[in-house]
């Protein structure tokens, strides 16, 4: 599993978008990261630079859960308002509450789509998946390394990756994305599921989110194979 989250080049979000920055989004932030959520402050020149960073990283991630497009790029601004960077210990800090605060928020609007049922996130039942393919909830335990995934992400055939992601069940994509890419814990997967993924959402637990982070590894496992296997 990688330590940090992978880097997006910050080319990707050159242009401005309106902010997302509702009642709800301001509401998360709050809960998300403890206290009282402030107004942003006006950042110095290297805390701009850092921000550009940030957003930068949440826009490929944000992506990978929402698709590309307007609503993947609408919940950044916002977020990376609510990263109050002078009380960030340090830069991996900043860049650690900016997923917290997206994943929330994606989570929120995942869980929202199904307005009917509200399902799209809910708790998997005991028999899902398959069983035996990966015991490890790592990423290693699929045959990827960390530098692997960041060629997966950024090199000529990202598309691939886009591609399975886009195959797999909202909940799956979700959890491998937080997991893998946004190095969150299964504790914190399972917590945020619970919490913003809508009332089928509330039995997430630590282990459901391992459980269905090694379903995810298994079928990442078999499409690097057969991918192998045809060039």
């Amino acid at each position: 599993m990688p330590s940090n989250s992978t880097s997006m080049d910050n080319s990707i979000i050159a242009e401005e978008h309106p902010a997302l920055r509702d009642a709800a989004s301001s509401n998360r932030a709050t809960d998300v990261l403890g206290g009282e959520n402030r107004k942003p402050k006006a950042a110095p020149a290297s805390g701009d630079a850092l921000l550009e960073k940030i957003a930068a990283e949440l826009y490929g991630i944000s992506s990978m859960l929402l698709g590309e497009g307007e609503e993947a790029v609408g919940l950044i601004e916002g977020v990376v308002a609510n990263v109050d960077l002078p009380t960030c210990c340090d830069t991996a800090e900043a860049h650690r509450k900016g997923r917290l605060l997206l994943a929330a928020d994606a989570i929120t609007v995942i869980g929202q789509r199904d307005s009917s049922a509200n399902a799209a996130l809910a708790t998997p039942g005991d028999d899902s998946g398959p069983a035996g393919c990966i015991e490890d909830d790592d990423l290693s335990a699929a045959g990827v390394t960390p530098d692997e995934l960041e060629r997966m992400i950024t090199g000529p055939e990202h598309h691939r990756l886009r591609d399975w992601l886009e195959g797999l069940s909202d909940s799956l994509r979700v959890i491998f994305v937080l997991r893998a890419i946004a190095a969150l814990t299964s504790v914190e997967v399972a917590g945020l599921l619970s919490k913003y993924g809508g009332p089928s959402a509330k039995g997430w637990t630590p282990e459901a989110v391992r459980s269905s982070f090694r379903q995810a590894l298994c079928s990442l496992a078999s499409q690097l194979i057969h991918a192998t296997a045809a060039r």
